[in-house]
């Protein structure tokens, strides 16, 4: 519970600086690669070839965000 309040805690700094819409499609990104990444350790859950093509997809949007958006400055 206190990780969570945290986690909103630092997400309410980053919005200083990065407009919610993209601070908000970043931070559940990583959380989905998180959680499934933490499922596969702890429950030997494999994702299968679509929820990785998937993941690697919001990946690949997190670093197009970064690289090439114009609304994080």
């Amino acid at each position: 519970m206190i990780a969570y309040l945290l986690s909103f805690y630092w997400m309410t700094l980053v919005l200083r600086f990065i407009p919610i819409g993209i601070a908000y499609a970043i931070w559940s990104g990583i959380g989905i690669v998180l959680v499934t990444m933490i499922g596969k350790v702890l429950y030997q859950q494999t994702p299968d070839l679509p929820a990785i093509i998937g993941m690697v997809l919001i990946i690949s949007g997190v670093i197009v965000i970064h690289l090439f958006s114009k609304t994080i400055s």
